[in-house]
């Protein structure tokens, strides 16, 4: 016998669901309302095979309308592949903002997804390019996934994809390669065995490594912080080589993702854009008028750029940006500070100065010079190991190397994927073999050993800082340059602040160390992290943290983005952040950093509402500027006001080649505006899942009410504690979690607290086992399939229908069965109903009771019902066939005129709707 898909079977003692893969030798089935992973096989020939029905319900075991409630959500958040345009969005443990599904719809139009993701910082980047990759994978049309990011990002992208997106992703590192090769079967390499891999970038664009990645490498890819991915010279241009070689592939989905796509060098964004189509390399320099309309909208399907600005005024939904609040602080030197400043003053106009010896050894002694006056900046900490430490320069080979060093170390650029080798003091003897430049450094190392303290005027005020920071409500984050400095303010603060838990995370911890000091951490109700840039790119903190502390300027500003986009970003808790910036109100070293780079940069942001890098060859102006005034002989009595930029060596053209830069990036924005995706459209989609799947208050609401339903004790705190010992044994089986444990519904937990949601595996048992127990009607279920109620929300009897359809919705080559839930409602009797619009009958189900109904009253009623139900079938059947014509709407609206095999041809209905409640609404007119 065969039958059609999604009729109804028993088999095994229960029933089952037919799949589009049946044959009549073979049934492809699963439980209704379960996920595709318990989907089996059964041989008729074999196996006792027959026809079912879904029972209607009982009117003996009644309930109230919460109980109906938690029917109708536990079923909803049963479902992982709604009938909806988007197949994944059941399956991901996060609600996505219309914004974010703005790469998602634009990624569903290409085929292969080529796209380059260049949002601002904190909007939620990991949250659009991961939503990507979930519905490719769900939809088949890839297998498996690769992130290709620094290693620093490695383990926050593998607990985002795990936690959020349910995807276990291995960690593919120098530490971790070997283990994950001795699980690979014979003849596998790890990137074929795993179907989602998370690697450095940087380690395998090795040519030992390059080749067989290039082999093996899954069907979609996607690219973190791709603005070190460019054409250029060193690391770069090697991670530029192995992903044109991944995109060279026609079939290849990439991704690539960046907060700074347009680095200010044109020809490295032109090199990004070819990535996405190699003809974009011959875009002509000037895009705008009409002529070069074709051109913008050809680059605009691939490329989405857009400030917090945009989103704000664009998308009508409230989005959880906080409000940022921006402080600047100064100090003033000790007077033994400033005489010590004077005295490396004077050492590092020396050095500067002295012509003697090779054009490489001068180069070498310049930076010597430059690293120490920026840590005597930092902190008598930073100074002692700067002064006591060999050069970083003085290990170069050449005069290029040398220089390659110095600005890496001193200048905060670098080639690498993370500056976590940039956080360490650089070192000041220049030549070692020099005894008498030796002996002053030493006796300068000496007299910065007694600066620390309250002569540290800087320290005493970084203090004050963070603990009016606390008074004020603030968790703050303190970013400093040197890893010396990191420690020593993290000292002083655990000393002056008692009742704080301070910690310190710098380069020279693991990167799984850095993740466990910070969620230990974020446990503590009084908090401080004080760290290097270690942790200013990538890392995730607004679940903890609220506020920035700038103990040290950096030298570029992107740097100070970047930090402060560790708590201003999406999903941040609280409706304000802090960033305060702290620097010498007499130290001339921070008054050139502030007033060449710092002050410009925020003034550009303003007006633009962006960051603009500085422009290529800054580092030389910023060279040239601290050399003329070095050697002019600044002292620690300048004050900020007395820089005249006009005055200062390349400053002005720095500044006019800087606003060019804004005015090209200002054109940009405007000729690439993300216009191809209107409000609109992105917002009857998100609806649509939110009414299939129900949305995050749905899921907090039916967690607690089905828990103390059961008996359960919860807390109200965000952070709560769950003890099942007085629930049903059954329960505690089918949750798997015997002992109290820590919870929270937000979507990040710290560490030791379980982020309850609708993925995790105990939401997903605790639906089903309230759905199974519904079900069946059991007399110890929470839920129940028919209830009584009444309310003064009516005027006359009200039938609710909780219902279930199951649609086919086929593509040109493929096939899949969805499932999709609507609650329905008429008044009056079955026979002759008057149908309530569909916003109408989702409110009801929630109508507050007003009165008792006599539950023998309440049953003569249901009887009645049930009794004439089949005069409601027509109807039922026409709400299923309207229901499919929109789903396959949707379908064709999100895929457009995109000719693939998965876009929806047809959506077929599949059998009649299952009634799974039926609740009554009686009127009340409040006892009167």
């Amino acid at each position: 016998m065969s039958y059609a898909v999604g009729s109804l079977v028993r088999a095994r003692g229960r029933e089952w669901v037919v799949l589009p893969e049946s044959s009549e030798t073979l049934l492809h089935v699963k439980p209704l309302g379960a996920t595709d992973l318990e989907a089996t096989a059964i041989l008729p020939a074999l196996e006792p095979v027959e026809p079912a029905q879904f029972s209607l319900p009982s009117p003996e075991r009644l309930g109230d309308e919460r109980a109906a409630r938690l029917l109708r959500d536990a079923v909803r958040l049963g479902f992982r592949a709604s009938a909806g345009p988007f197949r994944a969005l059941g399956s991901v443990g996060v609600e996505p903002r219309p914004y974010q599904l703005v790469p998602l719809l634009m990624a569903l139009r290409q085929n292969p997804v080529r796209l380059l993701i260049g949002d601002d910082v904190g909007i939620g980047k990991t949250v659009e390019a991961a939503l990507i990759a979930k519905e490719l994978l769900a939809r088949g049309e890839a297998e498996r996934l690769c992130i290709l990011c620094p290693p620093h990002l490695s383990e926050q992208w593998q607990m985002e994809l795990e936690t959020k997106f349910n995807i276990e992703a291995q960690v593919v590192l120098p530490s971790t390669v070997a283990r994950l090769e001795r699980q690979c079967p014979p003849g596998l390499s790890v990137f074929e065995h795993f179907p989602a891999t998370i690697v450095s970038t940087d380690y395998i664009k090795s040519e030992r490594r390059r080749d067989d990645f290039l082999r093996t490498c899954p069907e979609l890819v996607i690219v973190d912080e791709a603005h070190t991915c460019t054409q250029s010279t060193g690391a770069g241009q090697l991670r530029f080589q192995l992903l044109r070689r991944l995109a060279e592939s026609k079939t290849r989905h990439v991704v690539l993702v960046t907060a700074t796509p347009h680095s200010g060098n044109e020809q490295a964004f032109r090199s990004l854009l070819s990535l996405l189509d190699p003809s974009f390399t011959s875009l002509p320099d000037e895009l705008g008028g009409d002529a070069n309309r074709p051109h913008r909208e050809r680059l605009a399907a691939h490329f989405v750029q857009r400030r917090r600005k945009d989103i704000t005024t664009n998308f009508i939904e409230d989005t959880p940006f906080p409000e940022r609040l921006e402080t600047e602080l100064t100090y003033t030197l000790h007077a033994d500070y400033r005489a010590f400043f004077d005295k490396a003053l004077r050492y590092a106009r020396e050095q500067v100065a002295d012509t003697t010896g090779t054009r490489f050894q001068q180069r070498i002694r310049w930076w010597s010079a430059l690293a120490l006056l920026r840590s005597i900046s930092s902190s008598p900490a930073a100074a002692v190991a700067t002064l006591r430490a060999r050069a970083n320069s003085a290990d170069a080979q050449s005069e290029t190397e040398a220089d390659e060093l110095g600005r890496r170390g001193v200048l905060d650029l670098s080639d690498t994927e993370s500056g976590d080798a940039f956080d360490v003091a650089p070192g000041a003897d220049a030549e070692s073999g020099d005894s008498q430049s030796r002996r002053q450094l030493l006796a300068l190392a000496r007299e910065a050993e007694g600066l620390r303290g309250t002569k540290d005027r800087k320290l005493m005020g970084l203090v004050e800082t963070v603990r009016k920071l606390q008074t004020d409500g603030f968790s703050p984050i303190v970013f400093c340059k040197y890893i010396p400095t990191a420690e020593y303010v993290a000292d002083e603060l655990r000393q002056k602040l008692k009742g704080t838990e301070v910690a310190c995370v710098t380069g020279q911890l693991p990167h799984d160390e850095r993740e466990a000091r910070v969620s230990a951490l974020a446990e503590q109700e009084k908090r401080v992290l004080v760290c290097t840039d270690c942790l200013s790119e990538g890392i995730n903190l607004q679940e903890s943290f609220d506020a920035v502390l700038h103990a040290d300027l950096a030298w570029t500003p992107t740097r100070h983005e970047q930090r402060e986009g560790r708590v201003d970003r999406f999903n941040q808790k609280s409706a304000t952040v802090r960033v305060v910036t702290f620097y010498g109100e007499d130290n001339p070293i921070d008054g050139i950093v502030l007033n060449i780079l710092l002050t410009k940069h925020k003034r550009i942001r303003n007006s633009l509402g962006i960051s603009v890098p500085v422009p290529v060859d800054s580092d030389k102006v910023l060279e040239a500027v601290f050399e003329s005034l070095v050697l002019k002989g600044i002292s620690s009595t300048s004050q900020l006001g007395l820089f005249d930029d006009a005055e200062l060596p390349g400053a002005k053209d720095l500044e006019t080649e800087w606003q060019r830069a804004a005015d090209r990036e200002k054109k940009s924005r405007t000729l690439f505006a993300q216009n191809a995706i209107k409000v609109d459209e992105v917002a009857p989609e998100l609806e649509e899942v939110r009414r299939a799947l129900g949305s995050p208050l749905d899921l907090e609401r039916f967690v607690r009410e089905a828990l103390r339903g059961y008996g359960a004790l919860l807390e109200s705190k965000p952070v709560f504690t769950v003890n099942l010992s007085e629930t049903p044994r059954a329960l505690r089986d089918a949750l798997s979690y015997e002992k109290p444990f820590k919870a929270t519904f937000a979507l990040s937990a710290p560490r030791g607290v379980v982020a309850l949601t609708r993925t995790q595996s105990f939401v997903e048992s605790l639906a089903s086992f309230v759905t199974d127990a519904a079900l069946a009607q059991s007399d110890e279920s929470v839920a129940v399939r028919c209830a009584v109620t009444a309310t003064s929300a009516v005027k006359e009897l009200t039938t609710l229908l909780v219902l279930r359809f199951r649609f086919q919705i086929v593509g040109q080559k493929s096939e899949m069965l969805a499932e999709d839930t609507a609650t329905v409602a008429f008044r009056g009797q079955p026979t002759k109903p008057v149908w309530l619009p569909s916003s109408e009958a989702e409110a009801l189900l929630a109508a507050p009771p007003s009165g008792n109904i006599a539950p023998e009253l309440g049953r003569r009623f249901l009887d009645m019902v049930l009794a004439q139900q089949e005069a409601l079938q027509p109807e039922l059947e026409r709400l299923a066939q309207e229901r499919a014509a929109a789903v396959l709407a949707s379908h064709r609206r999100v895929r457009k005129a995109l000719e693939s095999s998965h876009a929806a041809r047809e959506v077929r209905v599949q059998g009649a709707p299952d009634i799974l409640g039926i609740y009554l609404l009686m009127p009340h007119a409040g006892g009167h």
